[in-house]
């Protein structure tokens, strides 16, 4: 039997808050790393490793190739590569061309060659085995997942795949997601794409050759389970389970990991969740905890960057309750100036929103994230963030320097606390998650002092003026 409560984990996901949620659900002490070569890093003890492709939207080939990427560095790392690692002035592990990796706030204390000796002994294959591969996949079957599974499958005995998140209503039932009892094909979650939704699991994963498993043997229980992922792997073919419950999702992972080290798991955070259970939660040590931000003071920016109907009614809460509400104008975004965002007032919170009222053009999406990533960056001081859609965070962190973070925990589902080196507090979203009150909740985790949030005026500014010469609005919302 596989003993994956002692297997270091690495995870991969395509974007930025798939991966925060993941590092949540994981349950272990945990680094979210933004670039593949952060994999070759020393790790504390102990600790996990979840990386953002940023694949999202890459063409098939591109998004393959992130994942053969970083299959390879875990291969070096498992080996005790260390040639591209080096340390700074101050004697910390270094990302080469990047900032120190050292967790928020807190300096390593053990010599680098030390440091790097312990990183070796957690992940090398001769100490536990192969480390558990972890690729997640969107739970709406969005981006190359295909081209990604077919790459993450190489090398690999058995993929056992699972995309169920039975917690935001979307489950698998007879090879075909199921949304809020709707399948996906006919529901709205695809507004934003530019292609149209795959009509089975199977679809979305060619070329991969998969079988598709009904509910029926899942519930058989995890051993006549694995006996069946094994007729499986004999016969080159990776099952795509039938998953309904949160339930059916442990009897895979039970199932899963009596196969031993040649499976790897894909799924959403429904998956994610069941194999954090499984492996046991791990209490960080007082040393691997985040420092606490010195600031309710520091301004709270909340970044609705997301095409999702349900944000504007979650904005429209903030407003109600005294946020300031900045509203732009997508064509000012998408042109190749700044947008010059209001000056940030210390402890107080604002949130930021695209005007999607005219629709969505999925190919203006990702020139209005851009121009709202370089927004945010461009503030002065270091705002705590709030930052919804994995493209809109990946892109608002990129601008702004971020290269790792270290979850703290969840706020709701899907809603992930981290901290940046600097001690400043990141909350991650997909768009499509929480309901109503999720920007009150996570204001209310982050400044618990303020009995209702407030700032300079609670009505949404008009969009601000486009610079002269601009084009006129176009239509399109956040990704």
């Amino acid at each position: 039997m596989s003993r994956w409560e002692d297997t270091p984990v690495v995870a991969f996901a395509d974007d930025l808050s798939g991966a925060a949620e993941v590092a949540a659900l994981l349950r272990r002490p945990m680094r979210l790393a933004l670039h593949v070569a952060d994999l070759g890093v020393p790790a504390a003890s102990g600790e996990a490793t979840v990386v953002d492709l940023d694949s999202r939207y890459l063409p098939d080939e591109a998004a393959a190739d992130a994942v053969r990427a970083a299959l390879a560095a875990v291969r070096e790392a498992g080996d005790g590569s260390t040639e591209d690692t080096r340390t700074d002035s101050a004697g910390r592990c270094a990302r080469p061309g990047g900032p120190s990796v050292d967790g928020p706030g807190r300096p390593r204390t053990e010599a680098p060659d030390a440091t790097a000796r312990a990183f070796r002994a957690v992940s090398s294959r001769s100490s536990y085995g192969s480390p558990l591969l972890y690729k997640k996949c969107d739970s709406l079957l969005r981006g190359p997942v295909g081209a990604e599974a077919a790459a993450f499958a190489e090398g690999a005995e058995l993929l056992v795949i699972a995309p169920a998140l039975p917690v935001a209503g979307r489950v698998v039932h007879d090879g075909v997601v199921l949304v809020d009892g709707a399948p996906l094909r006919e529901c709205a979650a695809w507004r934003a794409e530019e292609r149209a939704a795959p009509q089975s699991v199977a679809e979305a994963l060619a070329p991969l050759p998969t079988t598709n498993v009904p509910v029926e043997a899942v519930r058989q229980g995890p051993i006549a389970l694995a006996g069946h992922f094994r007729q499986l792997a004999a016969r080159g073919r990776h099952p795509v389970c039938d998953t309904e419950t949160d339930t059916d999702l442990a009897v895979v992972t039970a199932a899963a990991a009596l196969l031993g080290p040649g499976a790897r798991l894909l799924g959403s955070g429904g998956l994610a969740a069941a194999l954090g259970r499984r492996l046991g939660t791990r209490v960080p040590e007082a040393a691997d905890s985040p420092v606490p931000s010195a600031s309710d003071e520091r301004p709270l920016l909340i970044v609705a960057g997301s095409a999702e109907p349900t944000m504007a009614g979650q904005v429209a809460r903030l407003v109600t309750a005294g946020v300031r509400h900045v509203l732009l104008a997508p064509g000012q975004l998408a042109a190749p100036g700044l947008v010059a965002l209001p000056e940030l007032t210390p402890g107080t919170v604002t949130v930021v929103s695209v005007d999607g009222s005219d629709g969505v053009r999925p190919s203006t999406a990702r020139g209005i994230v851009g121009g709202l990533a370089r927004a945010v960056a461009a503030l002065p001081g270091r705002p705590d963030l709030v930052l919804t859609g994995g493209e809109t965070a990946r892109r608002v962190l990129d601008a702004a320097g971020v290269t790792t973070l270290w979850p703290v925990g969840e706020i709701h589902h899907g809603a992930v606390h981290s901290r940046t080196s600097d001690g400043r507090s990141v909350v991650t979203r997909p768009g499509s998650f929480g309901g109503p009150d999720s920007f009150l909740r996570i204001v209310a985790a982050l400044r618990p002092r303020l009995a209702s949030p407030s700032s300079p005026t609670s009505t949404p500014t008009p969009p601000l003026p486009a610079p002269s010469g601009t084009a006129p609005s176009e239509q399109g919302v956040t990704q």
